[in-house]
């Protein structure tokens, strides 16, 4: 009876309320008045009704934005996702969704539902959560600039950088000529317009030049660390350019613009002098992650609203204030990424692309049907490439840069991406740049972001070493080589353990490299450093007590896996081992385009979902789209607390297993493990070689091999075993068996032959 009492009680308690309710209702009822209903809705039936309300659902206000939010992100990820394959900025993709959303597409060809899901009265709320996702990117943008970088590396950054800006932006103003004595815009005087002009060529996009240093593992070169300091002193120079623009455009003349220019000027000295301090002073005490209070996030979110609303009200927009905000932020690089990790998710990945789509419905390709139009685009780009591209080359070139770093730097800071569509909107929010000249722009600044990958990709082309072939390439061939793959550092040392288990007794005839990735979107380039130190630390430390020699690669790419084919095949590695990794929603659409990842899965939980899932393959699907590429044999290690591999048992279940002696006869002669070969399905004795090559091992070591051909395996034994090496193929068969012993392996390798 116990067990039932909540039961009975619930029961009772639900219904005796629902009786009341009732009778409450049906005397209210009662005393309304006929007068009440008078003009009342009358229905006209349930599902006419419930049609009509859903009806209305579906266009209020906030329902219309939540459904153009979502459809925002879904597109973004999707065009973000198509671009990183192609090896492009991920806000190519992201420009191109606000594109494919806006009239030039989605409202061509399907001008009914674009109404619906845009419809204009609705623009003005996109408008307003664009405009608060760019001021909080402003503010990101600000704080990554490494200030003590600048003051370093200013002489030769400051001349290039004050040359691509000066040279485009001279040939901007020219260009603005030509166009406003051909195409005047209404109501737009000169100055205005050919200081816009100007400015949009001389802009570079500091956040997505960072990103490709990064990738492409510049971040270290001298190369690198000239166009960052390039980027940032570019970046500062033309905002406070812009906001001298911006304040003579909305003046309507210079001599009205200084007032506002003083104002300005006043505001900045402020920042410096009073605000700084302050706010160092407070990044002293709460500089940390556990720091980071509410009370204490609160001040810093003030300075920068405050920020923000102090240059719109100055007359020189709220972005520049945000900008600001974020220079003057501690210097700390604990405390600003502990700080942007507050804000960047909910900036980047929800409010940022509501701003490229709401580009994209002013951005109008269809305006451009005229030839002489497309020729006018044409012009633009042309212009914004010489001046940007070779103005930053021939700089660079005159400071003592080679001519391949020369030309890499002007491809690099042709780079305008985002910040170009910045420029761009507040242009025409100003009426400066008419419609068809806008779509003209946004063509231009996506072109140019476009070609930096090729253009560097070319440069490095031309330019690549001759191979020569010396004593050392002959060393490491004749060299085992094991290249490790880890994410999280646990799992990283457990590659460890094993690679040394394969090499224990040949150190100086094995190299072991371990390869750390971390995705691009997760890092900035003022941490890149302390991230991989971070990264290699315990793995560091664990080689030292094993005295096994390791080498270390640190890289950053947007496509993790591609990078992990292309660093085994490049090494020319014999051996790659990885750790287990899986998508949240593994093989899914959404999965792929949302890039959810969890860092390693629970064993426990892996044989328990694999050995009753439908598909085996899903669990593997990442690792196996590696194997299928790689030119080495790929080993993955489901782990354990794997440490040393004393015994090992092989399970035979395929003929194509033979490949395996090689990893048995190593394990056996470097780590003395005791080795037992389970042929399962009587494999071994349809296979002669692959029987032979065993009866030699067992010869030369009897004590450490033993073959079992028994069908079953005792419970005991199996419990006793450090590692079970066996073939993916043949994991995949015996998990579609579902066989009970799954439930209690050790630390399992799976291995995949050579690609032939």
């Amino acid at each position: 009876m116990k067990k039932y009492r909540n039961t009975i009680f619930y029961v009772t308690l639900i219904g005796t309320l629902l009786i009341v309710m009732y009778w409450v209702i049906h005397l209210g009822t009662q005393l309304q008045s006929q007068e009440l209903l008078t003009g009342a809705k009358t229905s006209q039936g349930a599902w006419t009704d419930f049609k009509s309300t859903l009806l209305q659902s579906l266009g209020h206000p906030l329902a219309i934005l939540l459904a153009q939010i979502v459809t925002i992100i879904i597109a973004a990820r999707v065009m973000g996702w198509i671009c990183i394959k192609i090896k492009q900025p991920v806000v190519i993709g992201e420009m191109l969704a606000g594109i494919i959303l806006g009239p030039s597409l989605l409202g061509l060809y399907f001008p009914e539902f674009a109404h619906t899901l845009f419809p204009v009265e609705s623009l003005s709320n996109l408008q307003f959560l664009s405009q608060i996702g760019l001021i909080l990117f402003m503010f990101i943008i600000g704080m990554e600039l490494d200030l003590n970088v600048l003051r370093n590396k200013a002489h030769d950054a400051v001349v290039i950088s004050h040359a691509s800006i000066v040279i485009p932006f001279t040939l901007g103003i020219s260009l603005a000529y030509f166009l406003y004595l051909y195409h005047p815009p209404a109501n737009v005087e000169f100055l205005s317009y050919s200081l816009f002009i100007g400015i949009s060529m001389s802009i570079t996009a500091f956040p997505v030049l960072a990103r490709i240093v990064q990738e492409r593992g510049l971040q270290k070169s001298k190369l690198g660390a000239m166009v960052i300091t390039c980027a940032a002193a570019d970046d500062i120079t033309a905002w406070c350019i812009l906001a001298v623009v911006i304040a003579i455009v909305k003046a309507g003349d210079f001599a009205s613009a200084l007032y506002t220019i003083a104002l300005a000027v006043a505001y900045v000295l402020l920042m410096i002098k009073i605000v700084r301090p302050f706010l160092m002073r407070v990044g002293e005490l709460k500089g940390t992650r556990e720091g980071l209070s509410k009370p204490v996030v609160a001040i810093f979110f003030i300075v920068l609203l405050f920020s923000a609303y102090a240059t719109e009200v100055i007359g020189i927009h709220a972005l520049f204030g945000a900008f600001m905000a974020g220079a003057i932020m501690p210097e700390s690089s604990r405390f600003r990424t502990a700080f942007i990790e507050k804000i960047e998710d909910v900036s980047t990945l929800l409010l940022l692309p509501l701003f490229f789509v709401y580009t994209g419905l002013r951005t109008q390709i269809g305006l451009l049907n005229d030839p002489q139009l497309w020729m006018i685009t044409i012009v633009i780009i042309l212009v914004a490439v010489i001046g940007k591209f070779a103005g930053s080359a021939l700089a660079a070139r005159f400071v003592g840069q080679s001519w391949k770093d020369s030309l890499s730097i002007g491809a690099l800071m042709n780079t305008r991406g985002l910040m170009e569509l910045i420029v761009l909107n507040i242009g025409y929010d100003l009426g400066v740049l008419s419609a068809e000249l806008f779509s003209m722009m946004v063509v231009m600044a996506l072109l140019t972001t476009f070609m930096t990958g090729p253009s560097l990709d070319l440069i490095n082309y031309l330019y690549q070493p001759r191979k020569r072939s010396s004593q050392q390439e002959i060393q490491n061939k004749s060299k085992f080589k094991i290249l490790l793959s880890f994410a999280k550092s646990n799992t990283g040392i457990s590659l460890l353990h094993l690679a040394d288990a394969l090499t224990l007794k040949s150190k100086n005839t094995a190299e072991i490299t371990a390869l750390h990735i971390e995705p691009s979107n997760e890092l900035h380039h003022y941490e890149v450093e302390t991230q991989e130190q971070d990264s290699f630390r315990e793995i560091k430390e664990a080689a030292a007590n094993l005295e096994q020699p390791i080498q270390t690669i640190f890289k950053i790419s947007s496509d993790i896996d591609s990078e992990i084919v292309e660093t085994s095949n490049e090494q020319r590695q014999d051996l790659l081992l990885l750790g287990v990794s899986e998508s949240i929603y593994e093989g899914s659409l959404l999965g792929r385009f949302l890039d959810f990842t969890s860092r390693i899965i629970n064993p426990e939980k892996l044989f328990h979902t694999v050995t009753n899932a439908e598909s085996p393959f899903a669990t593997f699907d990442r690792n196996q789209q590696i194997n299928a590429k790689v030119n080495a044999m790929v080993g993955i290690l489901i782990d354990k607390n794997f440490v040393r591999p004393r015994r090992v048992i092989v399970p035979i279940l395929l003929k194509n297993d033979e490949f395996l002696t090689a990893i048995i006869q190593r394990l056996i002669h470097h780590s003395d493990a005791q080795v037992m070969v389970w042929d399962f399905d009587q494999i071994l004795r349809k296979q002669e070689s692959f029987r032979e090559k065993l009866r030699q091992l067992e010869q030369l070591v009897p004590n450490h091999l033993t073959i079992l051909e028994e069908k079953e395996l005792d419970a005991e034994l199996w419990a006793q075993q450090d590692l079970m090496l066996i073939s993916l193929p043949c994991w995949h068969k015996i998990v579609n068996k579902k066989m009970d012993w799954l439930h209690h392996t050790p630390s399992t390798l799976l291995l995949a032959d050579r690609k032939k």
